[in-house]
């Protein structure tokens, strides 16, 4: 497989690994793995919903028939990678994540997502436009059975997977897959490929931190959280897309302007035609309260606000900043 391989689906990438593919690597379209020992494996991450995960369930069996399900590892709390994790329960397979993960894998989460498709106005059309694909309703958040901080090594069939928390960065719980004896790695949403990352938790410092880990770390090839299969290229171009919001954005809080107007004045330049490049409006505000504690959280739906009037769904109609 090659990063120009990126079709739905299973992929084989040798070593006893796999991945499971959903382009185009947008909202919601994010990645699975699937690590093979001696008659077991592990897999990483379930997907948005639970249509899509029954359908990779039956998309695996050519390798879970010879290597039954024993482990599910969730490399954060972020929906489009833990709400099919009920079906893996029902299997009495261990569910394991970070304990920060861990803390915010609920049915609130769940339930977020079904009522911000409900909110009136553009922010709504975005909402409803972005996660049109997938079915929220009947989804029982389960969270895992086991949780670690820090690191942890997992026995898959007497091969070795190394379970490294990275976060906070993307999400407070982030953590990497690695498979030293084939170096690979499955990175979560810590690398996004082909889109716009975005900086829920931090601080951007310590996303940064973590793609320099990947950069040291004896890997050849890297599997996203969205995106194609990639390799240390990959991982380097995002953390300079990092290193510019960060930069950027210190700037504008040093010349004293407003969150909203830092937004608004940041050339994006060669990143301006990725996709998601609203993303900015949270990445921009999330190192602003880096910058300065104080400053209030906004509600989450104001911020996708603003995300969706900078990707043409109309004007925001208040700053993200009081």
């Amino acid at each position: 497989m090659t990063a120009l391989d990126y079709r739905k689906g299973l992929h084989d990438l040798g070593d006893g690994c796999h991945a499971w593919l959903l382009p185009d690597g947008s909202w919601g379209w994010s990645n699975s793995g699937l690590i093979t020992g001696s008659g077991a494996s592990l897999m990483v991450d379930t997907l948005f919903d639970l249509t899509l995960t029954r359908e990779m369930l039956e998309g695996i069996t050519s390798v879970t028939d010879r290597h039954p399900l024993r482990t599910l590892v969730n490399t954060h709390s972020d929906g489009d990678h833990m709400f099919g994790n009920e079906l893996l329960a029902a299997r009495d397979v261990e569910i394991v994540a970070s304990e920060a993960a861990a803390e915010l894998m609920t049915q609130e989460a769940v339930d977020a997502l079904v009522n911000v498709q409900q909110v009136p106005g553009p922010t709504g059309e975005f909402a409803r436009h972005i996660f049109a694909p997938f079915t929220f309703d009947g989804i029982t958040a389960t969270g895992p059975t086991r949780t670690f901080s820090g690191e942890l090594s997992l026995d898959v069939g007497g091969r070795e997977v190394r379970l490294i928390q990275v976060g906070p960065a993307h999400t407070p719980g982030d953590t990497l897959v690695h498979v030293p004896d084939a170096k690979l790695l499955y990175a979560g949403d810590i690398l996004f490929v082909g889109g716009t990352p975005i900086v829920w938790a931090g601080p951007i410092g310590r996303w940064i931190a973590a793609c320099d880990r990947i950069l040291d770390m004896d890997v050849e090839r890297v599997v996203p959280g969205h995106g194609p299969l990639s390799g240390k290229p990959e991982v380097a171009a995002m953390r300079e897309y990092l290193v510019f919001v960060e930069r950027e954005t210190r700037k504008r809080f040093e010349d004293g302007l407003s969150v909203d107007e830092a937004i608004a004045s940041i050339d994006l330049g060669r990143y301006a035609d990725m996709p998601e490049h609203g993303r900015i409006a949270q990445n921009v505000l999330n190192v602003y309260q880096q910058l300065d504690p104080t400053l209030p959280q906004p509600d989450r739906v104001l911020v996708l606000e603003k995300i969706a009037a900078l990707e043409g769904f109309a004007a925001p109609t208040e700053e993200v900043q009081a």
